[in-house]
């Protein structure tokens, strides 16, 4: 009996090794990573200039306090910012904490504009987290239940619908911000069009609200572009990251910019692990070996050729209704749901995922090859052929 609590229907395999896009269990097989911890693995497992980096540093400080200056913080916040165009980051150990900040800076900023109760609007089949706060934000039902009374706050509406943040610039004068994600990943890797983000922007001008994008999943590289809100000729007011900031080292951020910048101040906000030096080391590493090795290009033509391959392969093939994703996120939706198929790729030594229930989520590390990548199609296509015509 395990005394691990009981919160996660785990699959059968334990692994205790991996190297590059690959993973070995305890019974010596080999699996080809398609999911990199769900968007975690930015650099796939055990990278050498990675690992020298995280052994030097906890040879020297793993971890002393925000009551003094980290060093290593001052450093990634710079190299974020620069690579951003934010001003100021607040480093925590997750995408819920970095969700959490965002939404007390727009509370703040919204009582500071002598507004009782800030709103702000979040999507449909959004995800945000699990901590009360952002599983309020979070638009699905199956996550929230047994967790009520909700925290209040949050106006819902459509993904991809300008027309109903209209509709409610109209009629809520509480509304202080809008939180997105540019692609959603729970959701089912559904991606904004850059129109709506455009035009998102000016309404949150016109309404003087932040524009707080959430990236925690699309960011870091994955859509070929630093982060996805580059692809759109933007700039967010608040801007969160986790996942893939460290490469598996939990680190998480919040970047602000604009009216956004200079709203926390000494005592709003805090966290005792965030931002510790081990953490900002992995950040500084990641960030340092994507552009070291033009991992960004390569996150795009992967990704397409990627795509292209399960167009070829699947085209014609009935119960398939969107192969769609930027870069190395990538959904394959199905008109039926299709959680055992996880179970199927995990038999032929593939790692994968199902979200929304009928979506093959593909998240695989920014260092997977070509071949790699072939070896994936090669897998997974037959698989999902066979399973939609048994």
């Amino acid at each position: 009996m395990s005394h691990v609590m009981n919160t996660y229907a785990r699959l059968p395999v334990s692994f205790v090794r991996g190297e590059g896009a690959w993973l070995w269990d305890t019974e010596g097989r080999r699996y080809l990573d398609a999911l990199s911890g769900i968007a975690v693995n930015t650099l796939g497992h055990a990278h050498p200039r990675f690992t020298a980096a995280l052994n030097g540093q906890i040879g020297k400080l793993i971890h002393c306090s925000n009551i003094y200056e980290v060093r290593e913080q001052e450093l990634l916040a710079d190299k974020l910012c620069g690579l951003s165009g934010m001003q100021e980051a607040f480093f925590c150990n997750s995408g819920c904490e970095a969700n959490e900040a965002a939404i007390k800076l727009a509370r703040m900023v919204g009582h500071k504009q002598e507004i009782e109760s800030p709103a702000i609007i979040v999507m449909e089949k959004a995800f945000h987290g699990r901590t009360l706060a952002t599983l309020s934000a979070t638009g699905n039902r199956k996550v929230q239940a047994g967790f009520e009374p909700l925290v209040g706050g949050f106006v819902r509406v459509p993904y991809n619908d300008l027309e109903a943040i209209r509709h409610v610039a109209r009629h809520n004068s509480n509304v202080v911000a809008v939180l997105v994600e540019p692609i959603q990943g729970e959701g089912g890797i559904r991606t904004l069009d850059i129109d709506y983000l455009q035009q998102l922007r000016q309404i949150c001008d016109e309404h003087n609200w932040l524009l707080m994008l959430d990236e925690v999943q699309c960011g870091m590289g994955r859509t070929g572009k630093w982060f996805a809100f580059q692809h759109t000729g933007i700039q967010p007011d608040v801007m969160t990251l986790a996942k893939g900031l460290g490469s598996g080292v939990p680190i998480g951020a919040c970047l602000v910019a604009g009216k956004a910048a200079g709203v926390f101040q000494p005592g709003n906000h805090g966290s005792t692990f965030g931002g510790n030096p081990l953490a900002c080391v992995a950040g500084l590493a990641t960030l340092n070996i994507i552009e070291q090795d033009k991992l960004l290009a390569h996150a795009e033509s992967l990704g397409h050729f990627i795509r292209q391959g399960l167009t070829g392969a699947l085209q014609g093939v009935n119960g398939i209704r969107e192969i769609r994703g930027q870069g190395l996120i990538i959904g394959i939706e199905l008109d039926k749901p299709c959680g055992d198929l996880v179970k199927l790729a995990l038999a032929k030594g593939l790692l994968t995922n199902v979200t929304a229930e009928n979506v093959i989520r593909l998240l695989p590390p920014l260092v997977m090859s070509n071949d790699e990548a072939q070896q994936m199609l090669d897998i997974l296509c037959p698989l999902i052929k066979e399973f939609l015509q048994p």
